[in-house]
């Protein structure tokens, strides 16, 4: 090859890696390695987790955030790997995120990472911080990075009985989840599914669930056989430790067995739900 053909080939090949190069980052990752073989807290049995999450390395990450584009732009990746290891079409977890975070500006957002306004609930044994919400001084979870936020989002909706139903729905189905989600108890505000909707549609955030289906992820689940099984409470039985044996949550085993409280008796007999894992 001639020098000037081998020349303009080389300057041709850093043009283009160069334009290749200006593309966003979306999110910064802690430098630690991913954990292998990590299986998600809550992961049902047998459920390898194929996202791992990399290792958390204590140190509370702020990711500055202008506007809703940039939102976008900076969290498109996480929301289409949750949708891959999940289900949950990432334009959901975005509109969400959106919502529920205030693009990231919302004051709770600011100090916990909590993008989705998720509260502790019983059991929760991670960090957390006190806001004024529906009551005074209501206690959210909290996390040093914000992608831990969108997988615990993944495992919430994916553990808990109330919400199985929308898993049932197409991949793309993002108006189905929308009006699901509020329908399974989620949000309270009538006009939660339509502001999901609205900004789906005004950022054109269905892009991301296809770009995921178009790697060949399936548009709709497998149905998957559901089980229940029983449990006869014995002494030390809790129903945090009953939470952790069969993988369900406490306020699905407390919305499953009609309880009002978390008092059980020796010999009580409790109904337990399980199902085999998720593709």
């Amino acid at each position: 090859m001639p020098i000037r053909s081998l020349v303009t080939a080389v300057v041709l090949l850093v043009f283009l890696a160069g334009c290749g190069s200006k593309k966003r980052t979306t999110y910064k990752k802690p430098e630690r390695t991913v954990v292998e073989h990590t299986r998600a807290e809550n992961t049902p049995p047998g459920e390898k987790d194929i996202y791992p999450m990399p290792e958390d390395d204590g140190k509370f990450v702020t990711i500055q955030i202008t506007d809703i584009q940039d939102y976008i732009d900076t969290f498109s990746e996480i929301a289409q790997f949750e949708m891959k290891a999940y289900g949950i079409p990432a334009s959901i977890t975005l509109a969400q995120g959106i919502l529920e975070s205030g693009y990231g500006q919302g004051e709770l957002t600011r100090k916990t990472n909590n993008h989705f306004g998720i509260k502790c609930h019983t059991g929760w044994n991670g960090a957390y911080e006190s806001h004024d919400d529906d009551e005074k001084g209501e206690c959210f979870r909290k996390y040093n990075h914000p992608m831990y936020s969108f997988r615990d989002h993944s495992i919430f909706l994916s553990t808990r009985a109330r919400y199985a139903s929308l898993f049932d729905l197409r991949r793309d189905d993002y108006k189905g989840w929308a009006h699901g989600l509020r329908a399974a108890g989620y949000a309270t505000d009538r006009r939660y599914p339509q502001k999901l909707i609205d900004f789906i549609e005004r950022y054109q955030l269905y892009k991301y669930d296809r770009e995921v289906l178009q790697e060949g992820y399936s548009v709709k689940r497998e149905p998957k056989a559901v089980f229940y099984t029983q449990h006869t409470v014995q002494k030390g039985d809790t129903l945090y430790s009953l939470s952790r044996k069969y993988f369900i949550s406490v306020l699905d085993l407390m919305e499953l067995n009609n309880l009002k409280d978390h008092n059980l008796a020796i010999g009580q007999v409790l109904k337990i739900r399980t199902e085999n894992s998720r593709q």
